[in-house]
């Protein structure tokens, strides 16, 4: 496997996964990977489908619980060393969780709720923000992500790439010191596709630690600090990405490839 930190990462880590295990129902999804990502990297994890990318993504953020292994983001590290787990475990993975914002294939906004008020509402539940500065902080991020213009709309009218910044500007409500996107721009058509990855460009000038799951070979060539490529659940390469399109190490990154770029 290849190297946790791997050629490239600048700076102390502020992820770091280490030997993480996840089956379903007997069959093997990760079979011990690790990774660290530094502040203010961006990491982009390719592979083909079914490699274990999303389930890997959602270990970094413990939605899914992992067999065995290790997570610690910005310091706040939670370990699995058996099948037991206990309040106190999934007290720690939520003080975890606090830190990390996820955006999904899926946009997953409230359908009866305007913009604004999506954006709002983990602030003000999760926070215990008061209304007006949680009011204030989503017109900035809307603002930040091109949608000040749309804060009072619902969202079945607005199209797909401006669903997809709002569920971003959503993600970032919270104040976290890492971003995951898994697969977020899958269901867009290419001028839509470009609308999302100009704001992920925008967070990467500006200094977020960001995570992605992605096809968009384009954006993972020009945007990442280093691409990691996934194979039956384990990190079989990771590099800077003109080492990786221009001479991966590893024949199976070689293969995965030459269905893009030939």
């Amino acid at each position: 496997m290849a190297d946790a930190a791997g050629p490239g990462q600048t700076g102390p880590a502020i992820v770091e996964a280490r030997d993480l295990h996840k089956s379903f129902d007997g069959t093997a999804v990760l079979r011990g990977i690790s990774l660290d990502v530094a502040e203010g990297e961006l990491v982009s994890l390719i592979g083909p489908s079914g490699c274990g990318k999303s389930t890997f993504l959602r270990c970094l953020n413990l939605l899914e619980i992992p067999d065995a292994g290790s997570v610690s983001v910005a310091g706040i590290s939670v370990a699995r060393q058996s099948k037991r787990w206990g309040r106190a475990d999934e007290e720690q993975a939520h003080r975890l969780r606090r830190g990390v914002g996820m955006v999904f294939q899926g946009f997953n906004l409230f359908a009866h709720r305007t913009v604004l008020d999506n954006v709002m509402l983990a602030p003000r539940v999760v926070q215990l923000l008061p209304r007006e500065r949680a009011r204030a902080r989503a017109l900035a991020l809307l603002d930040k992500v091109g949608l000040a213009d749309v804060a009072d709309r619902y969202p079945a009218t607005l199209s797909g790439g401006q669903q997809q910044r709002a569920a971003i500007a959503r993600a970032l409500a919270c104040e976290p010191r890492v971003m995951l996107y898994d697969e977020p721009t899958s269901a867009l058509d290419p001028e839509l596709t470009d609308e999302v990855l100009a704001v992920m460009r925008q967070l990467d000038r500006d200094g977020m630690t960001q995570i992605v799951v992605t096809h968009e070979m384009r954006f993972a060539r020009a945007a990442s600090d280093r691409i990691a490529f996934m194979q039956h659940g384990r990190i079989v390469e990771i590099a800077a990405p003109a080492s990786l399109f221009a001479n991966p190490a590893h024949p199976d990154t070689r293969r995965f490839l030459k269905h893009y770029f030939l």
